[in-house]
């Protein structure tokens, strides 16, 4: 970390013209990405820093409602057809000009892509039966299924030049490698920064892990220019750091700064601070199908994960209340369902998940348990709102009640490959729904996974409920709003009723900043340099 850092000026207009430009921009992060590659990992500090590099057809402002990207509009024919008019006169900051050919190839690394952790977004390409390109700025898409959220899929898909690699007539044919003759794109040609191509507001200047990761202004993006000449994120994990950083002027902007210091912040005229609700349920998934589970000890020899009594003496356990106000220092909501209650999908009055050590005692004695089991959970400890404080306090709950929980925390970049893998038996995760309904959830981590796994492509548990899978499959297919909706509801009540999945809470999003900036905080957590503006 620099000591002294350029502080952030705005410069006057007779420097510059109208508008003024500002210098350069600090952000300290509370999560760093694990790699610059917008394909390689579906998180969300990933999905962020891409989104300054990278477009993706369909975007999102900050309450996530749609707007034009590189699709300046689109359209569906009322069954499995979409038509999409790309954005004229977008180059890349190569200075290669963006058209069909580039998404369609984008389309295809996603299903090409070896070095992508789990199936990041060929989840989303996977349902695609034909893409055509009539001209250089129409795309029509066919899909296998109807997709009656493709548009709001897409906005989460950068799209990258097809400059970057050897090929010839670029085309949807999977089969024949879509006319790629060369070496299709890794994750480190991403880090070095020779495959960084895009056609977002910034350009990636250098990116260092665990030290920083430095953009510059793409003096060829199609939109309006950015105040900031130059953006520097620097890593700082812990919060404590990150507030000190922010007080001694090394960090113009902070995120996640926790929640008990916000009053110092309030006291402090040279700062301002931002809480904007979330749509991410913080939660555990649980081993659900192997009768041995690798992290589970029992009398019997058995995996008691398999007993829905187990799993409901679990979520009886947990005092969420307690959780949200003593971690989560109020910012955050108790978690009922998987999604916060009003958004489409979602039960209108879920059942509270009651804190009820007593049931919980007996459940586990019906299942043959009187005594408990061992058991660990996993969790990050750099990835989510005091991730390890929360698996630490669960475990000391599901101790109380005579399951003896240990705790192995690790770094996202370890364990995020490892869960993928099915290493663990019950495992901490963090869901931000990109659509803002309850299918997000739903057709991500419950399902049996499809032969396309462009369903249940995160069900590391194994859980399996066909009647759940009957319904979730209908529901994703359902272009009828409402009747969609109410699908999705009995979908949500099979999952909870089966507790495979244990809601804790809803995080929020806070952001600390100094004064003389305006920063719009983000309902799906993007820490990005477009949401900070010069104040005056």
């Amino acid at each position: 970390m620099r000591q002294h850092a350029l502080i952030t000026i705005l410069l006057g207009a007779s420097m510059l013209s109208a508008p003024a430009m500002a210098q350069s921009l600090r952000i300290a992060l509370a999560s760093e990405p694990t790699a610059v590659d917008p394909h390689y990992h579906d998180l969300t500090p990933n999905n962020a820093l891409a989104a300054h590099i990278f477009d993706s057809l369909v975007l999102q402002d900050e309450k996530q409602a749609l707007k034009p990207g590189l699709a300046s509009s689109w359209e569906n024919d009322g069954k499995n057809r979409w038509t999409f008019k790309l954005r004229q006169g977008v180059k890349f900051s190569n200075g290669q000009t963006f058209g069909a050919q580039d998404v369609v190839f984008t389309f295809c690394r996603t299903l090409k892509n070896e070095t992508k952790v789990s199936g990041s977004f060929a989840d989303i390409t996977g349902n695609f039966a034909k893409v055509e390109t009539p001209d250089a700025s129409t795309l029509v898409i066919e899909t296998k299924e109807p997709e009656p959220l493709l548009p709001t899929l897409l906005s989460g898909l950068p799209i990258l030049s097809a400059s970057i690699v050897e090929h010839g007539a670029i085309s949807y044919d999977v089969e024949k490698n879509c006319g790629v003759t060369g070496a299709w794109p890794a994750v480190n040609n991403f880090n070095d920064g020779a495959m960084a191509i895009g056609t977002g507001p910034y350009k990636l200047k250098s990116y260092v892990r665990g030290s920083a990761i430095e953009l510059e202004r793409n003096p060829a993006y199609w939109g309006p220019a950015e105040p900031w000449a130059s953006v520097r994120f620097v890593p700082v994990t812990n919060a404590g750091p990150r507030l000190a950083g922010l007080l001694a002027g090394d960090y113009d902007v902070i995120e996640n700064p926790a929640a008990r210091d916000l009053g110092r912040i309030k006291s402090d005229k040279r700062f301002g601070h931002v809480i904007t609700p979330s749509t991410r349920v913080i939660y555990f998934q649980l081993d659900v199908e192997r009768d041995q589970s690798p992290f589970v000890k029992a009398p019997d020899g058995k995996n008691p994960l398999k007993d829905v009594r187990v799993r409901k003496a679990m979520s009886l356990a947990i005092d969420r209340e307690a959780i949200v106000k003593r971690i989560m220092d109020g910012a955050a909501e108790p978690a009922y369902q998987y999604l916060p209650t009003g958004m489409s999908g979602t039960l209108p009055n879920p059942p509270k998940l009651a804190y009820d050590p007593a049931a919980a005692k007996k459940l586990l004695a019906e299942a043959g348990y009187p005594n408990g089991f061992q058991l660990t959970l996993s969790a990050t400890n750099d990835r989510y709102i005091n991730d390890s404080q929360i698996t630490q306090a669960v475990a000391q709950y599901l101790t109380q009640i005579g399951i003896k929980a240990e705790v192995d925390a690790m770094t996202r970049a370890i364990y995020f490959p490892r869960r993928a893998k099915k290493e663990f038996s019950v495992a901490l995760g963090g869901w931000g729904s990109g659509t803002g309904e309850a299918a997000s959830f739903l057709r991500q981590w419950p399902p049996t996974p499809n032969e396309a796994k462009t369903i249940g492509g995160s069900n590391y548990g194994g859980y399996k409920n066909d009647e759940f899978d009957k319904v979730i499959r209908t529901a994703i297919s359902t272009l009828d709003d409402a009747k969609r909706a109410e699908l999705l509801q009995q979908a949500m009540t099979l999952v909870l009723a089966d507790g495979a999945f244990i809601p804790l809470h809803f995080e929020s999003g806070i952001w600390a900043y100094k004064t003389e900036l305006a920063v719009a905080g983000r309902a799906d957590q993007f820490m990005l340099a477009m949401s900070v503006k010069p104040a005056k």
